[in-house]
């Protein structure tokens, strides 16, 4: 069942383990939709900037350091995501915090390592 996934700090730099779980979520056929810092591709998806509206997220899964990540705070209460995922990194309490107060389950995992478990 394809899941609508949001990656935050999608990087076109193929060593960047947001590239590579962008490429894998595409090929295991969930929607995703990739917001980097600067625009550009991770094969056919494009990187946008822009912080849209989109419905029905089931994910939203974390590629930015707990600075960077204050800055999408509101954005990603405002998708109403069903869970967060905490890439290795990218663990932050306040932000945990925030996602239970607005029913969105945390969870400290590894996107990749969830697709290919069959666990995503």
């Amino acid at each position: 069942m394809s899941k609508n996934t949001v990656v935050l700090g999608a990087s076109e730099n193929p060593e960047r383990y947001s590239f590579l779980a962008t490429q894998k979520l595409v090929a295991h056929q969930h929607t995703v939709t990739a917001i980097g810092i600067k625009a550009g591709k991770i094969s056919a998806t494009p990187i946008i900037t822009e912080h849209p509206p989109i419905d029905n997220v089931d994910t939203v899964t974390l590629y930015l350091s707990p600075a960077n990540q204050k800055a999408y705070y509101d954005y990603i209460v405002s998708l109403q995501p069903k869970r967060l995922i905490f890439n290795p990194g990218t663990e932050n309490d306040e932000l945990v915090n925030l996602a239970i107060a607005n029913g969105i389950q945390p969870i400290e995992a590894c996107t990749l390592v969830m697709l290919s478990t069959g666990q995503y």
